[in-house]
């Protein structure tokens, strides 16, 4: 009788809370008999569900006029899993490994970054249906281990009425890993509980400790439509506010504790930091990360005074606080940034989260004595940005809009107004030929220009003719799937920037070995030290033996998918070239895995890639 009656009451709390009687293993089983995107599934009932679209990303290797290595091939039903190797309708990232940090062209890290923050790369993925998020799997076809933070989003980017209130949580995150073994994996972290249904989810991704292009098939989503009843933490946001004057919270204080808050304001009461010197102090307090700062700020007026210094904000990243930043933020922001130099707002603002009002009133307020602004992935800029950008930070120097690729083409002119700009980043971006020349034709102390994949330029040897009278004193040049650059354009950068110690012409198919151009290269600039002709059919040994005996600076050479270049004259470039560092021969059909054993065997300091297709 007893045990009957407990069957009952444990019947009548499944049906409560609305979970499926039976043992787990037959609930577990009973919910993924189905999976597919019906919207007609019982509400406790898991979902199983393939992104549905690629909504935004931060770089990917690929065309932006094709499928093969872009972004989008995340969206739908697997293309290659469970198959291993170097397939081309898969999702790539445009970096891996530690080799690009090295480079001179790379901006200059950023103080006080929180140690949780490992973040390089992007992608963001909708799904069909809303759902509380139960298991999330990532089908990585090659070189795993890359992903270090999934994060869900309560909007909805399919809805025609967005909330007012967005809001991101952490499913789950970890630390950059060097995956022993670049074959496929199905990776399936236990992700955290959450209180709102999401179908947008969010992978953020470090490639530094990875040997090679990490590739990334599809995206999983399981689901529930009924929350569950753990659900119910709530993730601690950003608070800015408590960089205020606080002026509130004093007068509280003097009511509370009377003399004790006569004793604080007059800086006194404060044990020994009354006795430690002001630069002392600040020393300490310069170690904190931003929301330790904001912390700090709300436990006495002397600490408050420290941390709202604004020698405190000379250098500041947002980046690390993208999902919490706002116009408010930035509004608090002010007070202590009226001496910034180096700010990093890139990924932030998407989605509303900041205006073009809000920005523009905080550049207008702490903008003129900026040196370097970093906006990659900025969605919100507009036109009006970019002129408030212009008028303000006269005396900037690096500024960084990759993959801003909603700003309009008549944007960019504005640009051309910075004339002391040193470093200019326009990868994917929407930049026009003749927008691009006047920049060139006034920003004449440019050292560093990416002007990978900007597929609106139609005559790049028209901007590399005026590169080599304007801009001569140019380090790096990165022209990464440019499509009509010839012989002609590289001649006469060849001549005109003969300190260039990076280019990348990676997918240059207009560039021909038969004319000598690559010869000329490396006899007109023995400073290079990065050299990548990725996917260039042309280049053959002469090319190779040209660059051994003309550029011993050499140390990253990537050639992938020639036919000519035989292992004769890799071994004459790495006997010269003693600092290179990174050789990639993938694809190189004279090149076989025992030739790369052996010259790794020969030059260990050498990072040969062979990448392979199983």
């Amino acid at each position: 009788m007893d045990l009957e009656m407990s069957r009952r009451r444990l019947y009548y709390f499944h049906w409560y809370l609305d979970i499926p009687s039976g043992t787990r293993g037959e609930v577990l089983t009973s919910r993924r008999a189905v999976e597919c995107n019906q919207r007609t599934l019982p509400l406790s009932v898991e979902v199983k569900q393939y992104a549905k679209e690629v909504l935004d990303f931060s770089s990917h290797y690929g065309s932006e006029n094709s499928m093969s290595y872009t972004m989008w091939n995340l969206a739908g039903l697997p293309n290659v899993y469970p198959s291993s190797g170097d397939f081309t309708q898969t999702a790539v990232f445009r970096m891996y490994g530690p080799w690009w940090e090295q480079c001179s062209s790379m901006p200059q890290p950023f103080p006080r970054m929180p140690l949780s923050f490992h973040s390089q790369d992007y992608i963001e993925l909708g799904f069909e249906e809303p759902v509380y998020p139960t298991a999330l799997e990532v089908l990585e076809t090659y070189h795993p281990g890359g992903i270090v933070q999934i994060l869900a989003c309560s909007l909805n980017p399919f809805s025609q009425n967005p909330p007012s209130d967005v809001r991101w949580e952490v499913l789950w995150a970890g630390k950059p890993t060097k995956s022993l073994n670049p074959q496929a994996r199905q990776f399936s972290p236990s992700i955290k509980q959450i209180s709102f249904a999401t179908n947008l989810i969010r992978l953020e991704v470090n490639s530094s400790m990875l040997d090679y292009y990490t590739e990334l098939d599809a995206v999983i989503l399981r689901g529930v439509k009924e929350r569950p009843v753990l659900a119910l933490y709530k993730t601690p946001m950003l608070d800015m506010s408590d960089l205020s004057d606080g002026e509130d919270e004093d007068r509280e204080l003097e009511a509370c504790y009377g003399r004790q808050a006569e004793d604080a304001k007059r800086g006194t009461g404060n044990g020994y930091f009354d006795k430690l010197p002001y630069e002392l102090i600040q020393l300490i307090v310069s170690h904190l990360t931003l929301p330790d700062l904001c912390r700090l700020a709300q436990t006495c007026k002397l600490l408050r005074q420290h941390c709202c210094d604004p020698l405190q904000y000379v250098q500041l990243s947002l980046q690390p606080y993208w999902a919490w930043l706002s116009d408010a933020s930035l509004g608090y922001l002010q007070r202590c940034c009226t001496m910034v130099q180096r700010i990093n707002l890139s990924w932030t603002g998407n989605r509303g989260a900041l205006t073009v009002t809000g920005f523009c009133s905080f550049i207008k307020a702490c903008g003129q004595g900026l040196v370097c602004l970093e906006l990659s992935c900025c969605h919100f800029l507009t036109e009006a940005c970019l002129e408030v950008i212009s008028q303000t930070c006269t005396g900037l120097q690096e500024l960084n809009l990759s993959s801003c690729d909603r700003l309009q083409p008549q944007s960019f002119g504005h640009i051309a107004k910075l004339t002391q700009l040193r470093r200019l980043v326009l990868y994917r971006t929407k930049v026009e030929q003749t927008a691009i020349l006047n920049i060139l034709t006034f920003c004449t102390e440019l050292k560093h220009l990416n002007l990978g994949s900007c597929v609106m330029i139609e005559d790049y040897d028209a901007v590399a003719s005026l590169l080599s009278t304007r801009c001569r004193s140019l380090l790096s040049l990165d022209l990464w799937r440019c499509k009509n650059l010839t012989e002609r354009g590289l001649a006469d950068l060849a001549s005109g920037c003969r300190l260039l110690e990076e280019l990348d012409l990676g997918w240059c198919s207009t560039l021909q070995s038969s004319s000598g151009c690559f010869q000329n290269l490396a006899r007109q600039l023995p400073r290079l030290r990065k050299l990548f002709l990725t996917a260039n059919r042309t280049i053959c040994d002469s090319d190779i033996e040209e660059l051994a005996a003309g550029c011993s600076a050499l140390q990253h050479l990537d050639i992938l998918g020639t036919r000519m270049v035989s292992p004769a004259s890799l071994w004459k470039l790495l006997r010269s070239c003693s600092g290179l560092l990174l050789l990639d021969v993938s694809f190189c059909s004279q090149i076989d895995a025992r030739v790369v054993q052996e010259l790794s065997a020969h030059f260990p300091a050498v990072a040969i890639k062979k990448s392979f297709t199983q």
